[in-house]
């Protein structure tokens, strides 16, 4: 049986609460169901029961070494629809001191950012099947900075990302 996609992500965090505000105010998730030491946030348009569980484990937790010392996972990738919602979550996560980096990598515009436990995810819109050329696919093998202005610009602010990619056609 083939896995359709990801369900959800569960992250084990200093306090829940905190997480629980970032996370409502950096991407707009809503708690769906909570309880002592944990919450379970889901994202705004989401089908899903949640897309992220949140477990306190306690302000004396250390760092995550993932990647550094230890194997583990790198991060998340939370996708949006359109450029100009890319473009509002930039601003968001700039103005909270969490965007860490932002790239072009030809069919994907990402944003880098760190929650308040330094866990990285990555927030993104995919360019869709019908506006893929030569040039994007290859690019995919680099990676430049983002030109968020100049995107827009090509394929629109509001053309829904991930058309025949991510979402059936």
């Amino acid at each position: 049986m083939p896995v359709h996609r990801l369900n959800h992500a569960v992250l084990y965090v200093r306090d829940v609460e905190r997480s629980v505000a970032f996370y409502r105010e950096a991407l707009g998730f809503d708690v769906v169901m909570g309880m002592r030491g944990a919450a379970f946030l889901q994202a705004p348009g989401s089908t899903n029961d949640h897309d992220l569980g949140l477990f306190q484990i306690g302000e004396d937790a250390a760092p995550s070494q993932a990647g550094r010392t230890s194997v583990g996972l790198y991060h998340l990738a939370w996708e949006v629809d359109t450029l100009e919602d890319l473009e509002h979550i930039s601003a968001k996560l700039a103005e909270l001191g969490a965007l860490v980096g932002a790239s072009d990598h030809g069919t994907t515009k990402a944003l880098y950012a760190k929650d308040p436990d330094g866990l990285e995810f990555e927030v993104s819109w995919l360019v869709p099947a019908s506006l893929l050329t030569a040039e994007t696919l290859a690019a995919r093998a680099g990676i430049r900075p983002l030109d968020l202005s100049a995107d827009k610009k090509r394929y629109g602010a509001q053309t829904r990302g991930g058309v025949g990619v991510s979402i059936p056609a």
